[in-house]
């Protein structure tokens, strides 16, 4: 693995600035302007690239194999039509591609996709710098390893996987393309609070000493901002979450997505967090040069001593504030039993030349 890579024109992981995906996925809701819209607004609120999905709903999923497994699961249990109807809803006509890619590039924004298949992978290719492969996919190792033999970057969500998928597909992967990134993820986009707790955001901690070079990310499905800088905090470089214009609006992504309002705290807040972090080395920093003077003690003559004077600890107070050529009260036991060269006043500082 490398540590950085370029997405564009933009340098990404170490050292660089969180790198920001907002997921319309299907929150086009089948509508080319609603998409154009989508894209306008995500590069106003911040985002460094706009992602969509590629599928065709018979390349994805299997009505019948969904039909069969009896009740609809999860997040789709609220889908008021069949998964298969859904993905066909939500899929992009191909002839979008070229009219998303333009408006982002209008943008100043990076065109960013997931391909559901093999034959969808070729036909992306030459309209992206970076490809995503959703969780789902993880398995499905062909896949993998296409994108991989494209050359560019590549983003891998990990939710509902195990040590051994993500492992497995490291190992693959990075034999053909070292170009790549792991998301953390949690597959559950029921929008409820009680998926925090499911997170394991210190899962980026595990892979960081594990695969220290690997660039890290965190694909996100909660609300408000909190799992998104605490990845920040433990190492991750690029964050997806979904984006829509509104949480009110009917849709399988709308409720759990962040809005141009949202999206825009995220960035103030993670660059607040991204300045504050540090280069972990203690140091005093400019910014409080003045305060080393202020609030540290200095070691103070607490009555009129004249010359020659042998010092005692009653002789002493311990008194902010320090300037900079006082003795700080770390060294008291080294002046005490010294002998003074000059008089000094009540208050006065002590200083190492007065010292014989």
């Amino acid at each position: 693995m490398i540590e950085n890579f370029y997405i564009g024109k933009k340098k990404v992981g170490k050292n660089c600035p969180t790198y920001f995906i907002a997921d319309i996925a299907a929150n086009h809701d089948g509508n080319l302007d609603k998409a154009l819209e989508l894209i306008k607004e995500a590069a106003e609120a911040g985002a460094d690239a706009a992602k969509f999905q590629h599928f065709l709903a018979e390349t994805i999923v299997s009505d019948y194999g969904f039909k069969s497994l009896g009740n609809q699961l999860s997040h789709q249990a609220k889908w008021k039509k069949s998964v298969f109807e859904v993905y066909k809803d939500a899929s992009i006509p191909l002839d979008w591609t070229s009219k998303l890619k333009e408006e982002c590039k209008k943008n100043n924004i990076e065109f960013l996709t997931s391909p559901y298949s093999i034959e969808l992978v070729d036909f992306v290719d030459p309209y992206l710098e970076a490809f995503k492969i959703g969780s789902g996919d993880i398995t499905w190792h062909e896949i993998v390893e296409h994108i991989a033999s494209k050359g560019k970057p590549y983003i891998i969500a990990t939710g509902a996987s195990n040590e051994q998928d993500v492992n497995d597909i490291i190992n693959l992967a990075s034999k053909i393309n070292n170009k790549i990134c792991i998301m953390q993820c949690n597959t559950n986009y029921t929008a409820s609070n009680d998926n925090f707790k499911y997170l394991n955001l210190n899962y980026l901690t595990h892979l960081k000493k594990k695969f220290p070079n690997l660039i890290l990310g965190l694909s996100d499905h909660t609300h408000g901002h909190s799992s998104v800088l605490g990845a920040i905090s433990l190492g991750a470089k690029v964050i997806e979450k979904h984006f829509t214009l509104s949480n009110e609006l009917n849709g399988p992504d709308h409720k759990f997505s962040m809005t141009p309002k949202s999206w825009k705290e995220m960035i103030e807040r993670s660059k607040e967090l991204e300045l504050s972090l540090g280069d972990g080395k203690k140091k005093i920093e400019e910014n409080e040069l003045d305060t080393v003077v202020l609030q540290r003690r200095s070691i103070r003559i607490n009555k009129e001593i004249k010359k020659d004077h042998v010092i005692k600890r009653d002789d002493l107070n311990v008194l902010r504030p320090c300037p900079k050529n006082a003795i700080d009260p770390r060294n008291i036991n080294k002046i005490i039993g010294k002998k003074i060269n000059k008089n000094l006043i009540k208050d006065e500082i002590l200083k190492w030349e007065d010292l014989d």
